[in-house]
């Protein structure tokens, strides 16, 4: 599996797409938190803190995301070397995490280099170190969840084709479903319903997360949902033998 998962980062990193993810990222959240006077910007709303950026960074990586997961299972279908790969003495799952564990590797080398905007923010309080670690703390991890389903559910996109066009466009419609489609529907209904409906979905466990609290229950919510798409992206793989 480690091979499998080197493998991958070496293709994304050895291709332009993958420093352009990456810089597409860390731009626009620059852009947004320092220099394009908004609500966003930390200058102009005086208050020591990140929230714009975790404000935006849902936003960016449902389509970052999709762009990083599209080629991963559905080149390999386009090539035919994902027959290759199911002859060699790896399982199903271990293909598919392999490639989830480089995914997620590349959602937490994005954050990194944003460690930058804490030190940046730490330095300019008022006093020098007013801002809320915890917060951030407890935002950045939200974030990885946050990221790491994401790949899982672009993961599935990208076995269930061998366009990378369509498995982008199905992993960016899945994750905008995920986070945001689940509150939708809260706002539209009433009750203890409408509270179960959100508590479906992504946004919800992530907010609750970003307060600085790691609750076990956000934990599980996203470890499943994890799971699950793994599960239903290995079966997509086994399928392809019950056909055979």
């Amino acid at each position: 599996m480690f091979a499998l998962y080197k493998k991958e980062l070496s293709l994304f990193f050895s291709s332009l797409i993958g420093y352009l993810t990456i810089i597409v990222f860390l731009v626009l959240t620059g852009l947004m938190l320092w220099v394009f006077r908004s609500s966003f910007n930390i200058l102009d709303y005086k208050y020591a803190g990140l929230d714009g950026l975790f404000l935006i960074g849902p936003f960016l990586y449902l389509f970052l995301i999709p762009a990083i997961t599209m080629r991963m299972l559905a080149e390999e279908k386009k090539n035919g070397t994902l027959e290759l790969l199911l002859t060699k003495p790896l399982s199903e799952f271990t293909i598919v995490c392999a490639k989830f564990l480089a995914g997620l590797t590349l959602v937490v080398v994005s954050l990194l280099p944003t460690l930058v905007y804490y030190w940046a923010v730490y330095r300019l309080g008022d006093p020098v170190g007013n801002i809320d670690t915890g917060s951030v703390i407890g935002s950045y991890i939200g974030l990885i969840f946050l990221g790491a389903a994401f790949v899982s559910v672009g993961l599935f996109a990208s076995s269930l084709t061998s366009n990378q066009i369509v498995a982008f466009i199905t992993a960016a419609l899945l994750c905008a479903f995920c986070y945001l489609g689940f509150d939708s529907l809260y706002q539209l209904t009433h009750g203890g319903f409408a509270l179960l409906l959100r508590s479906l979905g992504l946004q919800a466990h992530y907010e609750s997360i970003s307060r600085g609290v790691v609750d076990t229950r956000d934990v599980v919510y996203f470890l499943s949902v994890i799971a699950l798409f793994l599960m239903l992206t290995r079966m997509v793989l086994q399928s392809r033998k019950w056909k055979r």
